[in-house]
């Protein structure tokens, strides 16, 4: 039956959705970040720290990280490679050593392109103030003081042009931007290096953003599941019920939502169910009618056997007895399966335990040696019927029967335990054919018409399980494995 379905977008428009919106939210937010929150500042040192580390001082800085200092016979590789852009100021830091400038080396790391863009360009300036007295001598009723002010933007490479006695110290005042390697040869011959601290791994800044990157995915994350646990919720219902009709082929159909494909594949779904319903009843009904059909013949013959001879009328009596027994087997179990029952949650230790009871009750050495709760869902008359078999079995060929109950797997498993003769092993599977009898050691039908085997395992495969038998040192384990609910 094809139930009427909405028209829904198909699974791979719904995923490029949802990549095209966790994608937008993400970059939304990355904007949100990097236009709220300004990006760093390099760190910036002064000639006058960097030649007061190199003579032995403090290698702290007022506006940079702290400087390592180290001594070396040879002047490091660091200072012969080639350098790009703005020249440091050399010759700013050679005055302020006093020394000349062959002793002294300064060089910059150039800072990368992608680096350039995410830190904040340096625009500060130097402001220096010179006082000068006029006229010259000492300060008298008429002395005037002149003050100069000069101003350097500490992001360009020279001060202009300052006055003569303001030059010496806005050299010392010059600003190193960046990283930086600086080194001054000693009297020994060997060289002083100072060089500015790697940068600590996260600074504060990385440590923000990594703050708010961690809170932009804590964000998108559960839209992101709400969203995939939509598309792919309707896979788990299809698979669902194709658990559902491998355990009971009247189920009712799926009902069809979800994504184009589900849908298409839900109404497949419920069309080959629909027709395996129909192959089942046809196929059913045909042995039902043809099983009474064959009733009529057998009346008929032995009818006319009446008047035949005595040994003869007794042989083939016994025959069509044999054959009416087996029709009516035949008409008794399709009469059980064509009557709709109303599956629902069992437990199955208790079921077992009546099935126990009413075998003692007759006389029956039955015992459960270990049980453990276990809820099933099926047809409880059917899963009666089938340990009723099971049992009445062990105790006609062993006289006892042991019963264990346990749960393994998402399973139940139940051993029906006998001491008997046992089968030998082409038996063990061929017992489960309709009418099959086996040899006169265990004949499990006997007395019977070769279905209760096959009854049991049709009636275990409906409901997702199996009976299968299992030879012992001694007897045979029947065991029933039934998924739990």
């Amino acid at each position: 039956m094809r139930l009427p379905t909405q028209p829904r977008a198909s699974i791979a428009v719904q995923l490029i959705l949802l990549v095209l919106a966790c994608m937008a939210a993400m970059h939304l937010l990355l904007f949100a970040i990097v236009a709220l929150f300004p990006p760093p500042r390099p760190p910036i040192y002064r000639v006058s720290e960097i030649a007061q580390a190199l003579e032995g001082g403090s290698l702290a800085s007022r506006d940079g990280r702290p400087m390592l200092r180290s001594v070396s016979a040879a002047l490091p590789e660091a200072f012969e490679a080639s350098r790009h852009g703005r020249p440091p100021p050399v010759a700013a830091l050679a005055a302020a050593l006093g020394r000349p400038g062959a002793d002294v080396r300064l060089v910059q790391r150039r800072p990368g392109r992608l680096e350039r863009m995410l830190r904040e360009p340096v625009v500060g300036r130097i402001v220096v103030e010179h006082q000068k007295r006029s006229p010259p001598g000492p300060p008298g009723p008429d002395a005037m003081v002149e003050t100069r002010r000069f101003e350097m933007r500490m992001d360009e490479g020279h001060p202009g042009r300052p006055p003569p006695g303001l030059h010496l110290l806005l050299m010392r005042e010059a600003p190193v931007i960046g990283d930086f390697s600086a080194a001054v040869r000693r009297s020994d011959g060997m060289w002083t290096v100072v060089r500015s601290a790697p940068e600590p791994f996260p600074t504060d800044w990385q440590r923000r953003m990594l703050l708010l990157v961690a809170a932009a995915f804590g964000v998108v994350a559960p839209a992101a599941f709400l969203f995939a646990r939509r598309i792919t919720a309707p896979l788990k219902r299809f698979a669902e019920a194709a658990e559902r009709l491998g355990r009971d082929p009247n189920a009712p159909p799926v009902v069809l939502t979800g994504p184009a494909e589900i849908g298409a594949a839900a109404a497949a779904f419920n069309d080959m169910q629909g027709r395996l319903r129909r192959y089942i009843e046809d196929r059913t009904a045909m042995v039902g009618a043809i099983s009474h059909d064959l009733r009529t013949p057998l009346a008929r013959i032995r009818f006319k056997l009446e008047g035949a001879d005595e040994r003869l009328r007794d042989s083939v009596l016994s025959d069509v007895g044999q054959m009416e027994q087996m029709i009516a087997g035949v008409l008794a179990f399709i009469r059980d399966e064509s009557t709709p029952r109303r599956r629902e949650k069992l437990d199955l230790l208790s079921l077992v335990e009546c099935v126990v009871d009413d075998a003692a009750l007759v006389g029956g050495d039955v015992e459960i040696l270990q049980s453990c709760p276990a809820m099933v869902e099926g047809d409880a008359v059917a899963l009666q019927r089938m340990f009723v078999n099971l049992v009445e079995n062990a105790l006609k060929y062993a006289g006892q029967a042991r019963i264990r109950l346990r749960c393994e797997g998402g399973q139940a498993v139940v051993d029906i335990e006998d001491e008997g003769p046992g089968l030998s092993p082409a038996d063990l599977e061929r017992v489960f054919q309709p009418f099959y009898r086996a040899d006169a050691s265990r004949n499990l039908d006997s007395g019977g018409i070769g279905l209760g085997l096959p009854i049991a395992r049709a009636t275990a495969r409906a409901h997702g399980g199996d009976v299968e038998l299992l030879p012992q040192a001694q007897g045979l384990t029947a065991r029933v494995t039934l998924p739990l609910a």
